[in-house]
């Protein structure tokens, strides 16, 4: 299936997510800032994907592709890749599901989110030095044991469940936004939300926010196709990582996202820590970058409706002392 066909099946598959994923998961809030609002002169919403029961919008692509398969390929075990947040994703699904899985994490993971995958009882496993060389891993292990892989963005279903977002999203704002921000990484969420945003307001503009130290589709969508860059350190821990060959949702971002914008680990730092002091709730670092890519655009959009998705809220403790300094 080409990206043109899966655009155009793309919101019904959302539709279809939402309503497996409803007796399991609740629409979580879209909150106007009246702070951030304030500041900015923009008329400013929060979709607060921050309170999931994982912490993170993860929770829907994961559920969406578990509710999908047989039992009999749950009771046999699925195998992910993850930073951390899709894995505690699709470890709470199993548990929700009565399944088994094994999550491949890559070393230095954070310890705030291995504890999660943990305590929803999935067996946890380290490999790799980053989170390329971790899916390469754990797709060649699920396909040798004949177990189904469950990618944390290049998977139809995984993308459709992120989508549902940009479903609740319609019903829930009281006017169509004229922008939405958010958080990219491997583009599941981004080709998600836009596809069906596209499809019923086509004049929103789709915003594609990565921090400059990990910007792989960003660099990818300049280069015209798939490639590799060198990474540095960022906060922004679960936005981090390359794309794997031939991954659906590059086309769908490079074809569906309007902006981009690249933030600096200050400029991610000083959104976590105004969102903090305004909103007194937690975020982490991806969710920083979201709201990071609207402060630095934001003289674009006074006096407009926008929306950023606040997509965590895992952040362990030593990374929130080091915002907060």
């Amino acid at each position: 299936m080409n990206a043109h066909e899966l655009i155009s099946r793309l919101p019904g598959a959302i539709q279809q997510a939402h309503a497996r994923q409803r007796p399991h998961l609740r629409e979580t809030p879209l909150d106007y800032s009246l702070a951030l609002s304030q500041m900015t002169g923009a008329r400013v919403w929060l979709k607060l994907e921050n309170i999931q029961p994982t912490g993170s919008f993860k929770v829907r692509g994961a559920l969406n592709k578990l509710l999908s398969l047989p039992p009999e390929a749950l009771q046999k075990g699925v195998v992910t890749a993850s930073s951390g947040n899709h894995g505690a994703a699709v470890a709470y699904g199993l548990q929700k599901l009565g399944g088994r899985g094994l999550v491949f994490v890559p070393e230095g993971a954070s310890a705030t989110k291995l504890g999660a995958i943990r305590r929803y009882g999935a067996e946890l496993c380290v490999h790799g030095t980053s989170g390329d060389d971790t899916e390469l891993y754990a797709r060649r292990y699920a396909e040798t044991h004949g177990l189904v892989y469950i990618s944390p963005y290049n998977d139809p279903d995984v993308i459709a469940g992120q989508g549902t977002i940009g479903l609740e999203l319609t019903s829930q704002s009281p006017e169509p936004l004229e922008a939405l921000f958010v958080t990219v990484g491997g583009g599941g969420m981004m080709a998600g939300i836009a596809a069906y945003l596209k499809s019923v307001s086509p004049n929103t503009t789709m915003v594609g926010c990565q921090p400059e130290n990990d910007a792989a589709m960003w660099a990818s969508v300049q280069a015209g196709g798939i490639v590799s860059i060198e990474a540095r350190p960022t906060l922004s821990d679960g936005s981090a990582g390359g794309l794997e060959p031939g991954a659906i949702t590059f086309e769908l971002c490079r074809g569906l996202v309007d902006d981009w914008v690249t933030v600096s680990e200050a400029e991610i730092k000083y959104a976590m820590r105004l969102f903090l002091e305004t909103q007194h709730q937690l975020l982490e670092g991806a969710a920083g970058v979201a709201l990071a890519g609207f402060l630095k655009r934001a003289e674009h959009y006074r006096g407009r409706q926008v929306g950023v998705v606040v997509c965590g809220a895992n952040i362990g403790l030593q990374t929130l002392r080091e915002v907060l300094q």
